[in-house]
Formats: C-alpha cells, sequence, structure tokens
C-alpha cells in the first residue's frame, strides 16, 4: 500500500493539470506545424491526423479538445479586450458580438494562465456559456429506465458544475467503510459521498464485484441515484438494488 500511496503522491501534480497539458501540447503543436514546419502539401495529412486527437466521441469528454480550444478561446477573448467591468457590463449581444478593442493581450495572457492555474480553477475561471454553446458541451446522467447515460442539461451552470465535479479529487468518488461487519453478517457497507454526480452503474458494478472476491462476502454501497438514496448490493452471484438507506 505504501508504494501505491508513493505512486499516487508523484503523478498528482500530472493529474491536476491533465487538461491544461494536454491543450497546451496540441496548441502549440498545431501553431509550429501550421505556421513555421509544414510546406502546403503536409497539411491535409497533418489536419487528418490532428483531428483524430481532437474528436469527441460517445459522450467521453477529450481533454486534448476541451484545453486546447479553451487555450485558443482566451487567447482570442484577451486579443480583443473582451474581458474587464465594460465587458461583461455590456447588454447589447450585437456589440459583445463584434467586440474588438484590438487589445493584443492574448499570448501573454495564455502565458499566465499555463503559469498560474490547475484544471479546476482554469475551466471555473474561464468557462463561459459563450464557449459551452459553440463546443457543443451538455451534461448527461444515468437513466435507470433504459439502462444508459443520457444527455441530462444544457443549461451553463449545470454543464460547469458536473465538469468542475468531475475533477475533485482527481475525478475519483469519495468512498468511505462504513460497517465492516454489517448486520453482523461479515458483509462490507460503504458509502459515497455524493457530490452531485451520480456514479457511473456500470463502473460501480464492476468494483462491487472486485471487492467482493477480496472480502469474499456481499459488498453494499449506499449512494444517490437520480436524486434518491439508493444502496448497491453484490452477493457474489448478482447485483441488485434498492431504493433508500440501508435498515
Amino acid at each position: 500500500l505504501s508504494i501505491v500511496r508513493e505512486e499516487a503522491y508523484y503523478y498528482a501534480p500530472q493529474g491536476m493539470t491533465k487538461i491544461m497539458n494536454e491543450g497546451w501540447a496540441t496548441y502549440w503543436h498545431s501553431k509550429l506545424m501550421t505556421e513555421k514546419i509544414l510546406d502546403p502539401s503536409e497539411i491535409i495529412d497533418f489536419a487528418e491526423n490532428a483531428s483524430s486527437v481532437l474528436r469527441s466521441s460517445g459522450g467521453r469528454l477529450n481533454p486534448y479538445k476541451l484545453g486546447y480550444e479553451l487555450f485558443r478561446n482566451i487567447e482570442e477573448r484577451w486579443d480583443r479586450g473582451q474581458f474587464g467591468k465594460e465587458w461583461e457590463e455590456c447588454d447589447d449581444l450585437a456589440e459583445k458580438k463584434n467586440w474588438n478593442r484590438r487589445s493584443g493581450l492574448g499570448r501573454a495572457k495564455i502565458f499566465e494562465v499555463r503559469a498560474l492555474y490547475n484544471d479546476i480553477t482554469f475551466l471555473d475561471e474561464f468557462i463561459t456559456p459563450e464557449f459551452c454553446i459553440e463546443q457543443k458541451l451538455f451534461s448527461f446522467a444515468w437513466s435507470s429506465r433504459n439502462d444508459r447515460f443520457e444527455i441530462e442539461s444544457r443549461e451553463f451552470r449545470q454543464v460547469k458544475q458536473k465538469l468542475l465535479f468531475g475533477l475533485i479529487n482527481g475525478g475519483q468518488p469519495y468512498i468511505y467503510v462504513l460497517n465492516a461487519n454489517y448486520d453482523n453478517r461479515g458483509e462490507l457497507y460503504l458509502k459515497h459521498e455524493h457530490q452531485g454526480m451520480d456514479l457511473r452503474i456500470d463502473y460501480a458494478r464492476e468494483v462491487l464485484k472486485a471487492l467482493h472476491r477480496v472480502w469474499k462476502r456481499p459488498v453494499n454501497l449506499e449512494t444517490v441515484l437520480e436524486n434518491k438514496p439508493a444502496v448497491m448490493r453484490f452477493d457474489g452471484k448478482e447485483h441488485s438494488e434498492s431504493k433508500g438507506k440501508a435498515a
């Protein structure tokens, strides 16, 4: 366990800036290749390879694309002066759309961001409603009716909240042991500290199965599913879910 702990601490800083690291690398790779290195005959091949890195599929967040697009967005906004009190207090949508103070501060700003921010502060500070719309970001949740993840909301605050919650604790849920002899039967009883994001049911079931192999007794997990308390259970043969907390 001490080896696992030391390894986790070693990689923790990289985990805290994963989106920024991938986005920064992609940003400069694109800049150098398209502006300095490639000749015109190589552009199509480069674009094809780059698109495979930046594409999103299956409802999964692509850190390369999110980081890359947000760095580009920050650079453009600071180049055009789309920040500060005057910008924030402007209510004219047409004026904001064409806003360009020719500030030219974009490059300096992204270097500042790279030096001072981590993924959580990066997204919290710079993601805007306009960025979410442009990038077609949405939040999704598990549907017990259809037994799959489905789009839950496109509302900015909810999308941003889900993004941030997904980064807390390195994106891993907080789960604690409440009872190692639950109901006096040697069962393991765990509790998930729900922070706005439901567990992925398919992942949770596999974890319960793996824990059962180690514990050799049924494993219970108290959580929240679709805004309702629930207990997931694996007894060694089958999975079950019950509403409400265990007695």
